[in-house]
């Protein structure tokens, strides 16, 4: 077996989710990090879009931002932000939508506004971008996180981008008419949404971690399926890949500083 970090299981588990048919809006960081794996392994032909209107790009190394130049070199086309938003997403044509956050909660609804209060907020955030329209859009929600208390709370400072809500039906109550989020992949566990109460519960533990560890690092009562997997180990392709996509990130950057 290959010796891999928790953030690498994190990222491989993550890829392996897409298909190679997918249609993925990806967000920056850890999301274009799985999705780029995805490409470069099992998922050749997966379309990847980003924020700034680039259609199917392939970036060689990770873009800093949605307006990386990478992105729009190595893309099929390029269309403005409105078309973006109002055709192809608003259009229904994105099915996945893939993203992180500072602060989640039990029903995966997240915060990227504020830590603490609104009008005095310990830390200010980046804000929503196109989140809370991906959230709502896209067929279907992938949320990546690095598990932790800070992050997995009991009540967000501010929800910034719906998942399911309150649980049960209440998304659908919105007129919302996308499935929300169906998998939360952290670097401790897979998470889906409970089928009745939409709330996420524990349906693979990664190698070598324990029921406590997971509820260590959640800030509610965690929920696991009757029948908890344990997840695939990164292979060494999967990690060759993973580790080379770093590193030419981190010349390409380097070079131009």
């Amino acid at each position: 077996m290959a010796d891999y970090k928790p953030n690498e299981m994190m990222t491989i588990a993550a890829a392996r989710g897409l298909k190679n048919d997918d249609v993925c809006f990806v967000g920056i960081g850890q999301p274009s990090a799985a999705c780029n794996v995805a490409r470069l392994t099992h998922a050749p032909d997966i379309t990847l879009i980003y924020e700034s209107g680039t259609l199917a790009t392939k970036p060689n190394v990770l873009p800093l931002s949605i307006g990386d130049g990478e992105l729009c070199e190595t893309a099929l086309t390029t269309v403005s932000v409105p078309e973006m938003f109002r055709y192809w997403l608003q259009g229904g044509r994105i099915k996945v939508g893939f993203l992180g956050g500072a602060q989640i909660d039990k029903y995966a609804n997240l915060n990227t506004t504020v830590v603490g209060p609104y009008d005095k907020p310990k830390v200010r955030l980046p804000g929503g971008g196109g989140a809370p329209e991906i959230a709502t859009s896209c067929g279907e929600i992938f949320i990546i996180m690095a598990q932790g208390k800070r992050g997995f709370v009991d009540k967000l400072d501010f929800v910034t981008s719906i998942g399911h809500v309150t649980g049960g039906d209440s998304r659908q109550k919105l007129g919302v008419k996308t499935k929300g989020p169906t998998r939360l992949i952290t670097d401790l566990a897979l998470f889906e949404p409970d089928p009745e109460t939409k709330e996420m519960i524990v349906t693979s533990m990664h190698p070598g971690v324990t029921r406590e560890q997971i509820q260590e690092n959640t800030g509610w009562q965690v929920r696991f399926a009757a029948k908890v997997a344990e997840t695939q180990p990164p292979t060494q392709q999967e990690l060759e890949v993973l580790r080379e996509l770093y590193a030419r990130t981190a010349r390409a950057h380097a070079e131009a500083a």
